[in-house]
């Protein structure tokens, strides 16, 4: 019995750089996710795919290094993603709000499945849900939630290998209601889990009065985890001396309706640069 759909996995990417000897050095996670643009005259659904993943992670770099695995059980690949174009512009597109750590950049993943990588995506209207869905749905603090990813850069052997550890909700309530742009699942998310996608897991059973979960949903994107301090106080000057940090277990989460904001906001973007290049064009002898 599956309680995540077996491609979910698939639409998780692992992020590197390069490290102190040329090698890679595995930093963050990433999804793949489809916007849902319209239906092609087959009855198929045309999407455009998206990379999402933190704003931090992006932010400094100039290119990016993605890991797939082929559908043959050869070793996984490598490409290179650029962040910058030849004039150094950023090729990447935050969330509008500098507070929200959501970053996205368009990917070929037509080229991807020419060279038969194991790879899918989100659909943006079939498989999230956005705050107004988790109304619907009833999702409330309990509920239970998975983290995918690669925490700690641990990516497998040859192969990719997403790490999925359960959790659930522990504060959302203020998100429901649009209060905070942020709620808490109550999971153990480490470096490497930056920008990884939550899902929602299925539950047959529900006390009287409340919603069965019958599918599972990407319902966000890791932001970081949350810490604690703890002070070393100094016996004799009664100072402290040491601050330790500590992982509550606790993970700050942005609701996957950033990341549809962050689209959008590129969309926008592509439609006027395309009305300017025609007005230009218009212009010209």
């Amino acid at each position: 019995m599956a309680l995540i759909p077996p491609f979910f996995p698939d639409c998780v990417v692992a992020l590197g750089i390069e490290g102190p000897s040329s090698d890679r050095k595995w930093i963050a996670s990433g999804f793949l996710y489809g916007h849902y643009i319209a239906d092609n005259e087959d009855g198929t659904k045309a999407y455009k795919v998206y990379l999402v993943t933190n704003r931090h992670v992006f932010e400094k770099l100039s290119r990016i290094y993605l890991r797939f695995n082929p559908r043959t059980n050869e070793p996984a690949r490598e490409y290179t993603l650029n962040l910058l174009n030849e004039n150094g512009a950023p090729l990447w597109f935050p969330h509008p709000n500098a507070e929200i750590d959501v970053a996205i950049i368009p990917i070929n993943f037509n080229l991807l499945q020419e060279h038969a990588m194991q790879v899918a995506y989100f659909q943006s209207d079939q498989h999230v849900a956005n705050v107004d869905k988790l109304n619907e749905l009833e999702i409330i603090e309990g509920d239970f939630a998975y983290v995918l990813g690669f925490p700690m850069g641990l990516v497998g052997g040859e192969r990719n290998t997403v790490i999925v550890r359960s959790g659930s909700i522990a504060r959302i309530r203020d998100a429901l209601v649009r209060a905070n742009p942020e709620y808490l699942i109550d999971a153990f998310v480490f470096p490497g889990n930056s920008g990884g996608p939550v899902v929602s897991k299925p539950e047959a059973l529900a006390i009287q009065g409340t919603k069965s979960q019958s599918a599972a949903y990407l319902i966000g994107i890791v932001k970081s985890y949350v810490s604690y301090q703890d002070v070393a106080v100094s016996l004799q000057s009664k100072r402290p001396r040491v601050i330790f940090e500590e992982n509550s277990g606790l993970a700050a989460v942005h609701p996957i309706d950033f990341v549809q904001e962050a689209i959008k906001e590129h969309l926008k973007l592509v439609e006027k640069n395309k009305e300017e290049e025609k007005s230009q064009n218009g212009d010209s002898v």
